[in-house]
């Protein structure tokens, strides 16, 4: 019998240079980012002429304003490039302390910075109209326009420089989750399908989920909440600190909830936030029928949490290169015009993107986009594997909208937020899966392609809502000054549960641990715009698809706009409106009617 060839993994130095990314974009070299660096952390002293000048007059504060813009582009171009080679090899330590001392000159920035905001706050709103009004100022309108919209919610230069120093602080019990949820907790090993010992960790157990063996399923999930069920306590009270935190502040800056002060960045009612929470519950009963088909595909009795990842259908196999899934990619993405696909093929065969996996290179995949270097993709591509290839068009998605919104926007107007993010990547997620679709002549290959995007929908709209629920509930009890317990956790937890997974579901008790294992729950009310997100780019996908000219330039005028607008008039302009609940329920729908093609399929 012949031994199958191991295959390893390369050290960075080995992989050929036209698979890794070309960063001369941001810099050539570290010693020019070194010199950069120097010049630029020389330059946080220059803030403090301003102090105490900004009313003085336009001039002043224009020339305040185009001082922090200048020093915030060359921060941003520093700081992509220290964060993009500590990926290259976490292990590092000459990158890691690159981005460590690009992040101690960045949070001494900020604190020389903390008394723009306030000085602007106590300009009389007479005065205040005669400088917006002036010519020296109009580059800068809109940003201070944005800036004095949270006067309410401003405090004195003094509490402001107070807030500014305990950033680091506040962060802690995200950093505590941290080390204990990716260092500290140990899960022991079992055996999977084939009688390999696997070291049982975060990311295995995705795998461990998917096997054939539902005994293994069991197992990996059973071992790996006891290690959450031993250490309950610290993470309730991890949790319940970070909650406390946001409560904090959110009374601290004078607003009525936490939910409302998560919202007002991006000056989002918090109807949107109950309005997908209610279109979800509505439509749950599709939920409950793929349930019901997973559970009779799997030919089991009952259906528990452990048996919702493992596939049930046999994967469709494919192989595609890097330039057949580039090839693949672009022939999908032709619905968004020429100049799209041209720029975009001249990135992904160029070097954009860092391809292939090497040791100590960090795991799964991101864009990263700034306004003077090229919108990096990082990959860790495999061949075989066909979410690869969705990854890839979604990634490319984002670096798109970067570079559509660094060519056309100002630096003060092209950063866009994440509420209109995950829009420009799911939507080209969307155009991949409608393209395999109807290129699709075997049976079997369709119905994979729809279990596909059931699941893609179930996970990113029905399941991030569900956690949304969760941290509105739980910012409420603390809000009511109730205490945040681990009995009180799973209880509202279970509830969710019970709710989202339906009467047939069988919960197992372990599963309402599963509140204190979610990373996002320390960045509270991020997950919902994972839900509107797709939602938007299911229904732009299909404006695009069976529209004109007119609904593409829609489309594209969004990607250029970047941040120039608030989210939810930029989506409207685009075509979709995310304050009433037409668009979550169409995303709904099809959802609904992709179960249903499914049913008859198998």
């Amino acid at each position: 019998m012949t031994k199958a060839k191991q295959v390893s993994i390369p050290p960075r130095g080995k992989v050929p240079r036209q698979d890794r990314w070309d960063l001369s974009s941001l810099f050539p070299d570290d010693q020019a980012w070194e010199r950069l660096f120097k010049q630029w952390e020389k330059r946080i002293a220059r803030y403090e002429p301003f102090r105490g000048h900004l009313a003085d007059d336009a001039k002043t504060l224009a020339r305040c304003l185009k001082f922090h813009l200048d020093f915030e582009r060359s921060g941003e171009r520093l700081g992509t490039y220290a964060f993009l080679k500590t990926t290259e090899d976490v292990s590092n330590s000459t990158y890691q302390r690159m981005q460590g001392r690009f992040r101690n000159a960045a949070s001494r920035a900020g604190e020389a910075a903390s008394f723009i905001q306030p000085e602007l706050m106590e300009i009389g709103p007479r005065k205040m109209r005669r400088l917006l009004e002036s010519k020296e100022l109009a580059p800068y309108r809109l940003m201070l326009e944005r800036w004095l919209r949270y006067k309410p919610h401003t405090l004195s230069s003094r509490e402001e420089r107070l807030l500014a120093m305990q950033s680091e602080v506040s962060s802690s019990a995200s950093q505590i989750f941290r080390q204990l949820h990716d260092a500290d907790l140990k899960f022991g090993s079992l055996r999977d399908e084939r009688g390999r010992k696997i070291e049982l960790t975060n990311a295995s157990l995705a795998t461990l989920l998917q096997s054939p063996k539902r005994a293994v399923r069991r197992k990996a999930f059973q071992q790996y909440y006891a290690q959450y069920d031993a250490h309950q306590n610290t993470l309730a009270a991890t949790l319940g600190g970070s909650i406390r935190r946001d409560v904090f502040y959110a009374r601290a800056r004078q607003f009525p909830n936490s939910l409302a002060a998560a919202l007002f960045p991006d000056h989002i009612p918090e109807t949107v936030y109950d309005n997908l929470i209610r279109s979800v519950r509505r439509h749950l009963p599709s939920l409950f029928h793929y349930w019901e088909i997973r559970r009779r595909k799997l030919r089991l009795r009952e259906l528990h949490h452990y048996d919702t990842y493992v596939p049930i259908l046999p994967e469709f196999k494919s192989r595609h290169s890097w330039g057949g899934a580039v090839k693949l990619v672009l022939a999908a993405l032709e619905p968004l015009g020429s100049r799209y696909g041209q720029v975009l093929e001249q990135g992904l065969r160029s070097r954009w993107c860092d391809k292939y996996e090497n040791q100590g290179k960090q795991s799964g995949a991101f864009s990263c986009g700034s306004f003077d270097g090229a919108p990096y993709i990082l990959m860790n591509y495999q061949p075989e594997v066909l979410d690869h290839v969705f990854t890839l068009a979604h990634e490319a998605g984002h670096s798109m909208h970067s570079y559509f919104s660094a060519q056309h926007q100002p630096f003060q107007y092209y950063h866009y937020t994440i509420f209109v993010a995950e829009v420009a990547s799911t939507l080209n997620e969307q155009l991949l899966n409608n393209y395999l679709l109807r290129r699709a002549s075997d049976p079997r290959e369709r119905a994979y392609l729809i279990c596909r995007q059931i699941d893609a929908i179930r996970g990113t709209v029905l399941r991030q809502t569900m956690f949304a629920e969760f941290e509105k509930q739980t910012h409420e009890l603390a809000e009511l000054n109730e205490p945040l317990t681990v009995d009180r956790f799973q209880q509202v937890y279970r509830d969710l549960l019970a709710s989202y997974f339906g009467p047939a579901f069988a919960i197992d008790d372990e599963l309402s641990l599963e509140c204190f294992r979610i990373p996002h729950f320390y960045r509270a009310f991020y997950v919902y715009k994972y839900a509107t997100g797709m939602s938007a780019a299911i229904a732009l996908a299909g404006r695009i698809t069976h529209g004109s000219r007119t609904e593409l330039n829609d489309y594209l005028d969004f990607l250029k706009a970047g941040g120039s607008e608030f989210p939810l008039d930029l989506l409207r302009s685009a075509g979709v409106d995310l304050e009433q609940p037409e668009t979550v329920d169409r995303a709904l729908d099809e959802f609904d009617e992709l179960v249903k093609e499914l049913d008859e399929l198998i």
